[in-house]
């Protein structure tokens, strides 16, 4: 298949390989930000194949990992006392709460439902016009057109009945987060090539400038991930700190403009909790005033108090690139995917996930 088979091709795999041995001279530790980087780069081996110079370390590029507890609290609030139908993408199901995980309130009796998209949610608010139906907008800026477009759309309609309850965060600000933490060891980001697809690279430059950091934009299949790790380390080992497209085949420096005009008719910029790290000053999306009859918060005037993070989970460490999951005391004991104590070890792109499954 023309994209993917060229990009899982063992001997150009072995040729940036053999590169990135013979160009390496010093210690350097890159952050991969997306969950499905960190997948690839543990589930195919690379890992284990890099130069024990390169420390790859992973970032907070899972939407599921970094939404916290007090919104999961709202999604089950709104299922379990509001009586509304609660739709979500598969993934955030099993994310546990402060006491308990949307499945788990499925199983009480909320009703809940996993769809694929949120239109799919507007069709069912019109096919059930005396249910409120909330749609769980959870995401990075891959989501966010999706679930910005079916409130445009539901507007058209004229379909009362629906809202989305949002906890978007943008990728950017968690570079800088990370990068102005006095604890940071990050030399080099691999940024996420979806994310880029859809908002361009023009935020990036300012994350450079400011850290002198380089940033390569990066796909998902080996090959691209290690010609990502070897464009970054050819400029650490130069001293030189750019920001680079390794994602051309797809990735344009614009972005997506149409998808871009549309995030920002529905939202608006601002504060977010992430989940084992704290607030990210205009970190979020939020719906705009335009739209504030979509906005579960305001329809249902959610108002949860504040909850804290499960003491035994060291997920923000992780996410922030501090720590590697079999570092974890609880990793494989009493946190496992069944009976998990945070998000990374349920998400299907969650770092501890990863190291369970593919990593001995």
């Amino acid at each position: 298949m023309k994209f993917l088979t060229e990009y899982r091709n063992p001997e150009v795999v072995r040729e940036y390989l053999d590169e990135l041995h013979r160009t390496v001279t010093q210690p350097w530790t890159i952050m991969e930000i997306c969950g499905g980087q960190t997948h690839s780069l543990v589930k195919n081996g690379i890992l284990d194949l890099l130069p024990k110079q390169v420390t790859m370390v992973h970032g907070p590029g899972c939407p599921v990992c970094v939404t916290p507890l007090g919104i999961i609290d709202e999604a089950i609030y709104l299922a379990e006392n509001e009586g509304v139908v609660l739709c979500s993408f598969g993934d955030m199901l099993r994310v546990p709460g402060s006491e308990k995980s949307l499945l788990e309130a499925k199983a009480g009796g909320a009703d809940v439902r996993i769809l694929y998209s949120p239109l799919e949610a507007v069709k069912l608010a019109q096919e059930h016009p005396d249910r409120e139906v909330v749609f769980f907008a959870v995401g990075f800026e891959t989501t966010a057109p999706a679930n910005a477009l079916s409130v445009v759309q539901a507007k058209q309609l004229g379909v009362k009945n629906y809202a989305i309850l949002a906890s978007h965060v943008l990728v950017p600000p968690a570079m800088e987060a990370i990068l102005g933490d006095p604890d940071n060891v990050i030399n080099a980001f691999l940024a996420a090539g979806h994310v880029c697809t859809i908002m361009g690279m023009e935020e990036y430059f300012p994350v450079v400038e400011k850290y002198q950091v380089p940033i390569v934009v990066t796909g998902f299949e080996p090959v691209d991930l290690l010609q990502g790790i070897l464009m970054a380390v050819k400029q650490l080992e130069r001293g030189e700190a750019k920001l680079e497209n390794q994602y051309a085949r797809v990735v344009q420096r614009e972005g997506n403009l149409l998808a871009m005009q549309t995030i920002e008719k529905v939202f608006e910029v601002s504060d977010r909790s992430w989940r084992g790290i704290g607030t990210i000053p205009q970190s979020g999306y939020e719906v705009s005033e335009t739209y504030a009859s979509f906005d579960a918060r305001r329809k249902f005037n959610l108002q949860l108090a504040p909850v804290e993070e499960n003491k035994d989970c060291i997920a923000g460490t992780i996410l922030k690139g501090l720590k590697k999951p079999f570092e974890c005391p609880n990793f494989r004991t009493k946190c496992t995917p069944e009976h998990p104590l945070g998000a990374p070890m349920v998400s299907s792109e969650g770092a501890c996930a990863a190291y369970y499954h593919f990593h001995a």
